[in-house]
């Protein structure tokens, strides 16, 4: 076939030289378009046919391998392959310099293959339960970088034609220097490499760092650094390694949950607790939340209170509603059925241990608005209507006395 190009360029009376490299030229673009035909029937066909049986199949660890894409850079060999199959066509000069090319292409794709089935392998052995005790996915990582640095030293020595042997010698007579000159960049690749494999950070990603005084948005990921806008809109430059070496909070899967937190005490005065007489019994059976509540109890403290071996004449003796207790299942009630608060997320009402400044009742709950001006507005919501009935359960809600209350104290015993 290349005779046939070459020659047919010869009649046209191009230059002996020209005409070689044209005819080499030529017949490279005719395979690359046959190669470039045979891998869009791969994909469109192939690969797709072989996607819906691996779906159909119960089998799990062939689903794992097409979402790891190890089917589809296998395909990639094709390509090389069939040049790799016209190489003989092809004058000494070119057969020499796509030699190198497909070999550079081909030590490529099977690093890629290798790496994506240690990716496999890490997902087989994360649904085994020894997974959460004994983790692989380290070893699987600096697996991974062994087999780069393995892929760069391979491709170098065959580019450059010397041994592998002298490439790794003069690759270690370089390290000190490179680590000199350039430690923060280094720093910031191997950093970068970590963050991206992990899934650390991402550009939108709403993030908490106190060492830097970053609490903001992700708007920029470089090789040395990651920008972070402050709600107060400055901007605030972390090193890339430092999300590597020190903490930081990111939120999000709080975003991605669709639940924010909310937990936030409010503080009883403990003077005011107290047991439940009967007009206040009868007052919370009128309250919307709890009347069921307080009558299904009532009956269930009834039946308690006929037991022979209790003495009714003393009232400790006997089992009775209390007003914190009846505000607390108020406050549960309340928010199970608050349109804001998310469903399928833990809804809590809890008693702290009592305090200095009174007796704790925690909300701990999540909103289904995880906005932050959303959130703000759902939670003061949710706290002016407790704070504010909490007189009706004859609950007093704990505060050190102000100047006011003083002034009104002496007023009253003048």
């Amino acid at each position: 076939m290349l005779n046939y190009i070459f020659n047919t360029l010869i009649t046209l009376k191009i230059n002996i030289t020209i005409a070689e490299i044209l005819s080499n030229i030529i017949l490279l673009i005719f395979i690359i378009f046959i190669s470039a035909v045979v891998k869009l029937v791969t994909d469109k066909i192939i690969l797709k046919k072989l996607s819906l049986y691996v779906k159909k199949t119960k089998i799990k660890w062939d689903d794992i391998m097409l979402t790891r894409k190890v089917f589809n850079r296998l395909f990639h060999l094709i390509t090389p392959l069939l040049i790799y199959f016209f190489i003989p066509s092809f004058s000494s000069k070119f057969q020499f310099f796509l030699n190198k090319i497909i070999f550079t292409y081909v030590t490529i794709i099977i690093l890629s293959v290798i790496v994506a089935l240690l990716n496999f392998l890490n997902d087989i052995y994360n649904n085994y339960a020894i997974s959460k005790n004994k983790p692989i996915k380290g070893f699987i990582q600096v697996s991974q970088m062994a087999l780069y640095i393995f892929g760069i030293i391979i491709i170098s020595s065959n580019l450059l034609d010397k041994s592998p042997i002298i490439i790794l010698s003069g690759i270690g007579a370089l390290a000190a220097v490179f680590l000199i000159v350039f430690k923060d960049s280094l720093l910031g690749l191997v950093s970068g490499i970590q963050i991206a494999t992990n899934d650390m950070v991402r550009i939108g990603d709403w993030i908490e760092m106190p060492k830097y005084d970053a609490n903001g948005e992700v708007i920029d990921i470089s090789l040395n650094i990651i920008k972070v806008e402050n709600f107060d809109k400055t901007v605030t430059t972390i090193p890339s390694y430092a999300f590597i070496s020190d903490s930081f909070k990111n939120w999000r899967n709080m975003q991605e949950c669709g639940g924010r937190r909310i937990k936030r005490s409010i503080y009883i005065d403990s003077s005011s607790i107290q047991l439940c007489d009967s007009q206040m019994i009868e007052k919370f059976k009128n309250i919307r939340y709890i009347s069921n509540y307080i009558t299904n109890k009532q009956k269930e403290i009834q039946e308690y209170n006929k037991n022979p071996n209790i003495d009714p004449t003393q009232s400790i003796n006997i089992k009775r509603l209390t007003n914190i207790g009846t505000f607390r299942i108020y406050i549960q009630l309340y928010l199970n059925n608050h349109p804001s608060i998310h469903k399928n997320m833990i809804q809590m009402v809890r008693q702290l241990e009592p305090r200095e400044n009174g007796v704790p009742l925690e909300i701990y709950a999540f909103t289904n608005d995880t906005e932050w001006i959303n959130y703000e507005g759902i939670q003061a919501d949710i706290f002016d209507h407790i704070l504010s009935v909490a007189s009706e359960f004859n609950i007093r809600i704990f505060q050190n006395p102000s100047g006011y209350d003083i002034q009104s104290t002496l007023r009253r015993n003048t």
